[in-house]
């Protein structure tokens, strides 16, 4: 018996369209997973220096300078995710990469100095988290005075509680492991920890300082700056790099089970970091006053002559320890994503070819290893980064994709506001590095540092 042949349809179907309800890949990031990891991405080593920065600019210029520059990361942010979502082929989706947003509007040359950029920075801030982790456990010295680190301060000086040793050791048990991970989604449970664990310092801080201003033993900060103290002018980088994220905005985004909420994130992140922020710079200058470290954490080496004094320092640095250990992992993946590009643009993703995923790895992670043994001091690692690369990443780049515009969405107002970022980025970071100059042929004396 003859088998007639089925009927084929050949009408067209419709065409099936991702839209931000639709998951983009499988197991898609929660809102509260990007919130963790990106508020986990700025509140890293910032909330140690910005303290020191509100010393030099007095308590009033100092906390509206950390809302002004939240405020004007949050539009540089909006800038590069409009921008990313008008290039992507798929609706609702972002851009694979900042780089890659860069490049659509700048050739190669221009996703080369962004992965170029990425990279100076987030190398830089692996080593300022590991010098702060250096302080805290192994202790550190500003001028003829020691800050003695609270696994030192315990065991007392130990082969095995130097600095080179308990950095090592964190970095073979506690890095390694963490930064084997091929996902950022794969960090949400560590990055919620770690701001936990900010809060945490941020609580004890302020308990402490209410409880010495009602003993009337805090130390009351000046309310505005000393013009004739140089300091000053480099106060504006580290505000800037203490609030760079840019680099991770788009790995969080396309991970999302909804990118469209992207921006939603972005602002609630930014104002638990903002919050954090002027919460520690607030409560840090009334502990500490004109002796406010450069890394605030090292002023907590001392009983703080209340009850438990000795204890809660233990706690506050302990804490923040773990911290930046958690945060460590975040900007690492960004590292990496951006080495690879720049070594190996036409390769197979990294996360398929392990051979290169874990020679990278290790390389990058000596290279910090090696840079938190050399650079002396946060601040002058922070100075460096904010008049350079932070600038370029944080304003004039997402400023330069809207004033070039190739999709035709920037206002009249996105370019007033795009000039006006990229004048105070040149401007400052000009300023910056005169005064660094100036300090380091003679304006500073030695070892004044804070």
């Amino acid at each position: 018996m003859a088998v007639l042949p089925q009927k084929i349809d050949m009408k067209p179907r419709p065409r099936q369209h991702t839209t931000s309800r639709t998951p983009l890949i499988a197991g898609a990031a929660s809102q509260s997973g990007a919130v963790f990891n990106l508020s986990t991405t700025i509140v890293g080593a910032g909330i140690m220096a910005l303290p020191a920065a509100v010393k030099a600019l007095g308590l009033i210029p100092g906390l509206l300078a950390i809302a002004a520059a939240a405020k004007l990361t949050e539009s540089s942010i909006e800038m590069i995710v409009r921008s990313g979502r008008v290039s992507s082929p798929k609706p609702a989706a972002a851009a694979a990469s900042y780089a890659d947003l860069v490049g659509e509007s700048f050739g190669s040359a221009g996703k080369a100095l962004t992965r170029a950029c990425v990279v100076i920075n987030n190398l830089g801030m692996l080593v300022v988290y590991m010098i702060i982790l250096g302080d805290v456990l192994s202790g550190t010295s500003s001028g003829t005075t020691h800050h003695t680190g609270v696994i030192e301060g315990w065991y007392g000086p130990q082969w095995w509680t130097s600095r080179t040793f308990l950095l090592l050791f964190t970095t073979l048990f506690v890095f390694a492991p963490l930064i084997s991970l091929k996902r950022v989604d794969s960090l949400r449970y560590t990055s919620a920890l770690s701001v936990a664990l900010a809060f945490v310092f941020v609580a004890i801080t302020a308990i402490v300082a209410v409880v010495k201003l009602f003993d009337g033993t805090a130390s009351m900060p000046r309310l505005l700056p000393e013009m004739v103290d140089w300091k000053l002018f480099t106060t504006v980088p580290v505000l800037i790099t203490s609030f760079v994220c840019h680099y991770s905005i788009h790995p969080i985004e396309s991970e999302l089970r909804d990118p469209g909420q992207m921006m939603r994130i972005v602002r609630v992140s930014l104002t638990l970091c903002t919050s954090v922020y002027m919460a520690t710079s607030l409560f840090g200058v009334l502990l500490f006053g004109e002796g406010t470290l450069d890394d605030v954490l090292a002023n907590f080496d001392v009983d703080l002559d209340i009850p438990l004094g000795a204890f809660l320092s233990d706690v506050v640095r302990v804490s923040y320890a773990v911290h930046l250990m958690l945060v460590f992992p975040i900007v690492f993946y960004s590292l990496r994503q951006n080495v690879d590009g720049l070594l190996f643009p036409r390769a197979v993703p990294l996360a398929q070819d392990k051979q290169r995923f874990f020679a990278t790895t290790a390389f990058l992670m000596a290279l910090a290893f090696l840079g938190a043994n050399y650079v002396p001091s946060i601040w002058d690692a922070f100075q460096f980064m904010g008049a350079t690369t932070s600038v370029v990443i944080g304003f004039i780049l997402p400023a330069a994709l809207t004033l070039r515009d190739v999709h035709g969405v920037a206002a009249k107002n996105d370019r007033i506001l795009s000039w006006f970022m990229i004048f105070l980025a040149v401007s400052t970071s000009f300023v910056a590095i005169l005064s660094d100059v100036y300090a380091f042929f003679g304006g500073r004396g030695d070892g004044d540092r804070a």
